[in-house]
């Protein structure tokens, strides 16, 4: 817990003593990787690797793997899709909820968000991510993005995939996970939209995505990848460099935990924090434009499908299951809410079926590549009547002013998407299992695997999220708060945050 808090605050101690770059997504984080233990398919990261002298003379001898080009492609694809997701999709999701005096607001929230996500990752939150320091972040072996070009070869340096032998350019890679990190930034604002300082989300983001996002990324997505478990006695060497959840072997196909339970204890910590809108509880507020919003949910539902397949980084069997369990959950989790809201409402609404989309994507993030596609229908299903709860019952226990529910959708979603994950990744249930030994590539058998274990495993994974986005999001609206406040005043308010933050207006009488 001292090591926790002791990062949180980014102690210089916690970013000095650390190795050479080695970088990694898990698209599925894995177990602790022993040569008898088990671990699931994740994006590793291209890392030389410790072996006998034989074994070394041979590598030594052995071509350089080339990136093949389909993989490369597929990769430039999904990236794109992500961005897709984020500006248009989200922003008119959540700028269609809003009131029209700030639907623009909100939209430049997204899509500045974005934009200066994208830059701080570049600059260093890439190599704070996804090279080798300790478990708890990176190091600056890709500060600047330096290194990308590998001088010494002449070309383009290579990122590790799931397969051993397989890479794609580091520089792909480095796209692909920037996108992450901008839409989970992004998908913060959804919580206090129409009341805060457009100053003061900006400030907020550059340190939440400092403090919060990247340590848990390298958390949960780090490790040295596959070519680096050339023997059995380097096992527990490779397994030591890695992120500390990855450590614990919890699984996280593309984000559960990384993106949207990360982002939503940040949002409810920042509704606790900025207050309730004026009106609240008195006066409705109702949708501006479900037009829009369902045209973003439809955007989201297309390039979610880059989000989960691309974190397989490979055009492969692992791209194929996470894309129709992406399918095949959404529609389950559509279906779920509109049954739960005709049987609470006694109707089933647009907004309804568009929150249902949503819910299901969230829950099926973790388990994409992760679980059968019976597995997958069964976790849309819950989580469409579970984020129905989230965003009536428990919105209602809580007391805060979600604006567009991040918490409801997104919090529980990625909740219920990563206990499930544990559940049905088991060859009993239709899952595709663990990788056993990353020496071998063997799969873990049916009578090995221990589903209650693995639950478990990702609940440590989902209460540690849980606490470090808490603190780190506490922390940094206080710091906001005292430098330049977080709220608009209440005549600004009341006019709208079009006219009085950007001095613009969305429609025209």
């Amino acid at each position: 817990m001292k090591k926790l808090l002791a990062c949180l605050a980014l102690a210089a101690a916690a970013f000095t003593g650390l190795a050479p770059a080695a970088m990694a997504q898990d698209a599925a984080s894995a177990p602790a990787v022993t040569a008898s233990d088990t671990a699931a398919p994740v994006a590793p990261a291209a890392a030389p690797a410790a072996s006998a002298p034989a074994e070394a003379a041979s590598a030594a001898a052995a071509p350089a793997p080339v990136p093949n080009k389909g993989d490369t492609t597929w990769m430039m694809v999904s990236t794109l899709l992500v961005i897709l997701m984020t500006v248009p999709g989200l922003a008119l999701f959540y700028g269609g909820l809003v009131r029209s005096k700030n639907m623009l607001s909100v939209l430049m929230q997204v899509m500045v968000t974005f934009s200066l996500i994208l830059v701080l990752w570049a600059l260093y939150g890439y190599s704070l991510a996804f090279t080798e320091g300790n478990k708890f972040v990176g190091g600056f072996d890709r500060l600047f993005m330096k290194g990308i070009w590998d001088n010494a070869a002449g070309t383009f340096a290579n990122a590790a995939t799931f397969s051993k032998g397989v890479v794609i350019p580091e520089i792909v890679f480095a796209a692909f996970q920037a996108t992450f990190a901008g839409i989970t930034c992004c998908l913060i604002v959804g919580a206090f939209a129409e009341r805060i300082k457009f100053s003061a989300v900006l400030l907020f983001m550059v340190l939440w995505f400092t403090f919060s996002y990247a340590p848990i990324a390298h958390m949960v997505w780090f490790w040295m990848g596959p070519d680096a478990y050339t023997a059995a006695g380097v096992v527990d060497e490779m397994n030591g460099k890695a992120g500390l959840i990855w450590q614990w072997g919890a699984l996280d196909f593309a984000g559960g935990t990384v993106v949207h339970i990360n982002a939503a204890v940040a949002g409810i910590v920042g509704a606790f924090m900025v207050g309730k809108r004026i009106g609240y509880g008195k006066e409705a507020f109702t949708p501006h434009s479900l037009t829009l919003t369902m045209v973003g949910a439809s955007l989201l539902w297309v390039g979610w499908f880059g989000f989960n397949a691309g974190s397989a980084l490979e055009a492969n069997g692992f791209a194929a299951l996470a894309f129709i369990n992406t399918l095949f959950a959404t529609a389950a989790a559509v279906l779920a809410w509109c049954v739960g809201e005709a049987l609470l409402k006694g109707k089933a609404s647009m907004l309804g079926a568009a929150s249902g989309a949503v819910a299901g994507l969230v829950a099926i993030t973790p388990a994409a590549g992760n679980v059968g596609i019976g597995g997958a229908l069964v976790i849309g299903l819950i989580a469409g009547f579970a984020c129905l709860w989230g965003v009536s019952g428990l919105k209602k226990l809580l007391g805060a002013d979600d604006s567009l529910d991040v918490f409801g959708v997104h919090g529980v979603g990625g909740i219920v998407g990563a206990l499930l994950t544990g559940v049905f990744n088991s060859p009993s249930l239709g899952g595709p299992s663990l990788v056993g030994d990353w020496v071998t590539a063997s799969m873990v058998t049916a009578d090995a695997y221990s589903i209650g274990s693995q639950v478990l495993t990702q609940l440590k994974a989902v209460v540690l999220t849980i606490v470090w986005s808490g603190v780190v999001s506490v922390i940094a609206f206080k710091i906001v708060d005292l430098v330049i406040g977080l709220r608009v005043s209440e005549e600004e308010e009341r006019e709208g945050l079009d006219i009085s933050s950007h001095g613009e207006t969305a429609y025209h009488k």
